[in-house]
């Protein structure tokens, strides 16, 4: 299922109290359809640590979906803008020089990069284990309320699909007597006309058998009762899922793929155009709703 969250938090750095030293943690996290859960971690060099934590996170909460998390650390103005001390500058630039004289060919440090150098030398490392996981925390659970409403748009559709399923099989029903009806009418129509052109003689008994054998087997092959039964099971049992919830999407890819097999003999057994045209019409809306319920979790 689809969703997406955003949320940022401002932290203190290390060793320093003023609010102009604060650190902006951002972490987003967006999921897309999917029918196992696939995880993906996009996180800045400072917060490779938390990757274990946020994945057992994620697992825990999730299990099916795309998912792609991403977690950054930016400084605030104040903070990036802190002027370097002599010293500093004079550490680096001999740093700089150490290099290239073992890498004549390695390019010069740009005042972007001397800048970054300078402030994370002074800086003491950050523990983002604590924010980290508050913030993944509260973006999984707006993403999850996100699914949620999502959610609820798809189980809507699903019981309309359901309702108009139940419909056709209530339109199958009478038609396979009716069948086997016709069928019966045939057959007596080529016995009188077999009687007819036998012009009196005895026909044998054999010859009456094999019509009503026929006729017998027909009216079997065409014989759909069971199929619309377990039609209709399949479909209380996905409805009682759906109205149920929690974690019941495998379980509702496997009703699917029964309602599928169902409409194929459905399909298989027709002797007429009406019965065809209600497996055609079953399959188009089983298709829909297989096609949504990989979504669901």
């Amino acid at each position: 299922m689809t969703g997406y969250a955003s949320v940022q938090l401002a932290v203190a750095a290390a060793g320093e109290g003023g609010p102009g030293n604060a650190r902006r943690l951002g972490l987003e996290i967006r999921s897309v359809n999917s029918r196992f859960l696939d995880l993906s971690l996009r996180l800045s060099d400072e917060l490779r640590a938390q990757e274990p934590a946020l994945r057992a996170l994620l697992t825990q909460q999730l299990k099916r979906g795309k998912v792609e998390l991403r977690a950054f650390v930016d400084s605030t103005d104040a903070a990036a803008l802190a002027e370097p001390t002599p010293r500093l500058l004079q550490r680096v630039e001999a740093l700089q020089d150490a290099v290239r004289s073992w890498l004549p060919g390695a390019a010069p440090l740009s005042v972007a990069e001397a800048l970054r150098l300078c402030a994370n030398a002074g800086a003491p490392e950050q523990d983002w284990s604590a924010p980290t996981l508050e913030l993944a925390e509260r973006a999984l659970a707006d993403m999850v309320a996100a699914r949620e409403r999502e959610g609820e748009r798809l189980v809507v559709m699903l019981l309309d699909r359901l309702k108009q399923l139940r419909a056709l099989a209530r339109q199958a029903g009478p038609l396979v007597p009716q069948l086997v009806e016709q069928q019966r009418q045939r057959f007596m129509e080529r016995w009188r006309e077999a009687m007819q052109l036998a012009e009196g003689a005895a026909v044998p008994e054999a010859a009456q058998d094999r019509a009503l054998s026929e006729a017998t087997a027909f009216a079997i092959r065409i014989d759909v009762a069971e199929e619309i039964t377990r039609l209709q099971s399949h479909l209380d049992e996905i409805e009682r899922l759906l109205k149920k919830g929690g974690e019941v999407g495998k379980r509702l890819d496997f009703l699917i793929q029964e309602l599928h097999r169902e409409a194929n003999t459905l399909g298989s057994k027709s002797a007429a155009m009406d019965l065809t045209r209600i497996s055609v019409d079953m399959k188009v809306l089983i298709e829909q709703m297989r096609e949504q319920v990989q979504n669901i979790e």
